[in-house]
């Protein structure tokens, strides 16, 4: 994919300009070519850290196209909590209703006329031997292109990988997932999980 750095000169909104700015001062840089869709699932890979949040909602307003990301209930706590979580784009996870959920969330962005959903795979910021599957079966069951979204501390950049098409080949996929976030370091790099899945699933 070519190289497409955000810079203030080539975005449209003040909003976006002050973002890019903002990260900017922080030494912070963001890629991002254009969505090949109004629908997909996007992964943001590694998360190692609290500061993952704060960076990733900054890198959002920069490019300023509206994305959605699910978070645990805490989020989601208070009434203030609610509403500017999901002024950010959140959407509580379905924990006590998880049966269906793939298929519901799946149903959900292919009837939308525009839906973009972000999930980080490991789960957790901490180590985990493994990624969880909810997204890969989210975009298989939406048949939606898959944003391989990244954060890389060494080089202070984040932003968009590429975009993938699922095979349903899950070990040829991953293998691609792999080969595109070869070299991505996280704030912890020794907390990234690897990227297989749960052999249960």
């Amino acid at each position: 994919m070519p190289d497409h750095l955000l810079t203030p000169e080539n975005l449209p909104t003040r909003l976006q300009r002050c973002a890019v700015r903002v990260m900017r001062w922080f030494g912070w840089r963001v890629h991002f070519a254009p969505l090949p869709g109004p629908r997909g699932v996007l992964i943001f890979y590694p998360h190692t850290s609290n500061w993952d949040f704060p960076i990733a909602m900054l890198a959002k307003l920069a490019i300023g196209i509206p994305v959605r990301w699910l978070g645990k209930q805490a989020l989601f706590s208070n009434f203030l909590l609610d509403r500017f979580m999901r002024r950010l784009g959140g959407e509580p996870v379905e924990r006590q209703n998880s049966t269906g959920a793939i298929e519901r969330l799946g149903q959900r962005i292919r009837n939308a006329d525009w839906y973009w959903l972000a999930l980080a795979p490991e789960g957790t910021r901490k180590y985990s031997d493994s990624w969880r599957s909810g997204f890969y079966h989210i975009a298989r069951a939406a048949d939606v292109p898959l944003a391989l979204a990244f954060i890389d501390y060494p080089s202070r950049t984040i932003g968009v990988l590429d975009y993938v098409q699922l095979s349903g080949d899950i070990d040829a996929d991953l293998e691609s997932i792999r080969a595109a976030y070869a070299g991505r370091r996280g704030y912890r790099a020794d907390d990234a999980a690897p990227i297989v899945f749960q052999a249960k699933e």
